[in-house]
């Protein structure tokens, strides 16, 4: 079986985890091929669809460190089936996850879609480029950030979660949408109403 998710995260710990709590087998089980190092266009158009994700590297310490990365949606760049890439605009100047970077190259990150309850998980390796070509195509147009570097992913596996446990959550963006076709619906209905009313009172006449 292949299941490289599986493989690269199924360290002696988790699989005596896994024994412990019964799902060991589950996870052997025969033809249950799930390779899933390369984006389809499925995982690609996602990607691209986001506005945040959230990144983990590890300190020379041992130490995990969790870091949210947000930007205007689409500021996550699709580069190729193997390949994505961010700008790293400036924040707080903690660099931790840049400093991270620089003694292990390893990532793991968990992109979310809460209203649609979808959950992406990847481990890649991560470079640290100030290449002006790189940056230039993950730079966000009309975006005021200072883009101090960018991050490029290099897939190593990718996984689906399932929605469960998932709390759906929403944008203003998502909010607005929703609240316009509702207020074209009232301005429909009531123009409806409206045309109704005249054609009773000129019959009633």
């Amino acid at each position: 079986m292949t299941y490289t998710f599986l493989d690269i995260a199924s360290t002696p710990g988790v699989k005596a985890a896994q024994e412990a709590n019964g799902s060991r087998d589950y996870f052997e089980v025969a033809g249950k091929e799930r390779t899933f190092d390369r984006f389809t266009p499925s995982e690609a158009a996602f990607i691209a669809a986001r506005d945040s994700f959230y990144m983990a590297t590890v300190s020379e310490t041992g130490w995990p460190y969790v870091q949210h990365r947000g930007g205007p949606k689409g500021f996550v760049q699709v580069l190729d089936s193997q390949t994505f890439a961010v700008a790293d605009f400036r924040g707080n100047r903690q660099y931790i996850s840049v400093g991270n970077l620089g003694t292990s190259d390893r990532v793991s990150l968990i992109l979310m879609d809460y209203p649609n309850r979808a959950r992406l998980k990847i481990f890649a390796h991560a470079e640290i480029s100030t290449d002006p070509e790189i940056i230039a195509k993950v730079s966000v147009p009309g975006y005021r950030a200072k883009v101090e570097r960018a991050l490029v992913f290099r897939l190593d596996a990718f996984d689906w979660n399932c929605p469960q446990h998932i709390t759906p959550r929403f944008t203003m963006a998502d909010i607005e949408e929703g609240v316009s076709a509702l207020q074209q619906k009232i301005a429909s209905l009531e123009a409806e109403n409206a045309a109704l009313k005249a054609k009773i009172n000129q019959e009633g006449q």
